[in-house]
């Protein structure tokens, strides 16, 4: 395991003169916090005993049957309390999952490009990854079959897809419905598994959910969710749904990591869940980031028209190519002088590509301060391309390019 030094610079990043556009924070002053604050200590007066104590290492039943609820607005209806594994964040689920399938050596198939806290897990594990193309409707089946084929060839173990179908981190994209019939057919029929992280699925702009890859197969996909994009990461409460020969290897794994996951935390949720209106929540996240989502592309279209960017309808992201030349990584540090903050696309590789792309986060500062950050990040830009242009040579690029294989937090 490694460390990236742009890790320092976000340490400034975080400072408030800084308009951070790095970080996939939700934005938790949206939340209806006084009348959370009082379930809570309702919850700690009335059950502290037990929300206090250790717990179950597959986690609440209660909160695993109100997952299920969450699930089922995604299409899941047919699992079982019993196939829930509640983890630590969806982080730890990945961390899990790897753990118990894969080998050094072995191969893991990704979206390029792909969540950067995935791929320092994967590298952990001294897994290869090989990136799959993507293009405005998500993964391509095709390209996904052509990958599978080579490994088949070069005797290669694939032991999964790991995959973000809705509004994808960073690409901002979503996988059609006919796509994902399609993906799972390709999947099956190599005998591949499909590993489904799904925390932003709930999160559209202009449509309700599409069905999660889970609804179609419940023995080739392990479907991974969250509480952090919709609630609160505070709590860090996640889960898996598999099979049940998978999910018992998981509750062993995580009970070697971590004993149980915190009652207290998903006895919160369970609060949570049971006493506010947590639909009528997440409809309201939804006016709030697509209020930002308009702020940022009308910023970028204002002051940045040489880049281009996807359009993403729903999630926390945009995805950023830069004029022809330019490397969002060497650009970093002058950037976070002129005090605006982003991750640069090479995070987003296992193999040090993306350094003409960046990704920018639009989830947590106010629109205000995404026009104006979106104004200080084109300042830097234009006088990168006018250096460029000027002397005729593109930026250096570092031998080993990849960012932040273990990122912060703030990063994620």
């Amino acid at each position: 395991m490694r460390a990236s030094e742009i890790r320092a610079l976000f340490s400034v990043a975080n400072r408030p003169e800084v308009v951070s556009l790095a970080g996939g924070m939700p934005f938790i002053q949206g939340l209806p916090l006084d009348v959370i604050g009082e379930a809570m200590q309702r919850l700690i007066t009335t059950k502290g005993a037990t929300a206090l104590q250790y717990g179950s290492g597959q986690g609440d039943v209660e909160l695993r049957e109100r997952i299920l609820e969450v699930c089922a607005l995604e299409g899941i209806t047919d699992a079982h309390p019993d196939d829930v594994v509640v983890t630590t964040g969806s982080q730890q689920a990945l961390d899990l999952v790897t753990r118990i399938f894969v080998d050094p050596g072995d191969v893991i198939l990704a979206e390029a490009p792909s969540y950067v806290g995935a791929l320092g897990v994967f590298r952990s594990y001294e897994a290869q990854v090989e990136h799959v193309p993507m293009d405005a409707f998500g993964l391509i089946p095709e390209a996904l079959e052509r990958a599978l084929l080579d490994a088949r060839t070069a005797g290669k173990r694939v032991k999964f897809l790991y995959t973000i179908p809705n509004y994808h981190n960073p690409a901002g994209v979503t996988l059609t419905l006919e796509r994902r019939h399609q993906v799972l057919e390709v999947c099956q029929r190599f005998g591949v598994l499909i590993v489904e992280d799904n925390p932003y699925g709930l999160l559209g702009f202009d449509r309700e959910p599409l069905p999660a890859m889970r609804a179609f197969d419940d023995e080739g996909v392990l479907y991974l969710g969250s509480f952090s994009k919709t609630f609160a990461p505070g709590y860090r409460v996640g889960w898996v749904i598999a099979p049940h020969a998978v999910r018992e290897k998981l509750v062993l794994a995580s009970e070697s990591s971590i004993l149980s996951p915190s009652n207290a935390s998903q006895m919160a949720i369970t609060t949570y869940l049971d006493t506010c209106d947590w639909k009528g929540q997440i409809k309201s996240y939804r006016e709030l980031y697509r209020e930002r989502r308009d702020a940022m592309i009308g910023a970028l279209s204002e002051h940045l028209p040489s880049a281009t960017w996807n359009v993403p309808d729903g999630g926390f992201y945009v995805w950023v190519r830069l004029p022809e030349g330019l490397d969002a990584r060497s650009m970093l540090p002058r950037a976070v002088t002129e005090r605006v903050a982003y991750v640069p696309g090479t995070a987003f590789f296992y193999d040090g590509q993306g350094s003409d792309h960046m990704r920018l986060s639009f989830c947590y500062p106010t629109p205000e301060r995404i026009r104006e950050g979106v104004r200080r990040l084109a300042s830097v830009v234009n006088a990168e391309a006018d250096l460029v242009q000027l002397f005729g040579t593109r930026a250096e690029l570092d031998d080993d390019p990849r960012d932040a294989e273990h990122p912060a937090p703030n990063l994620a």
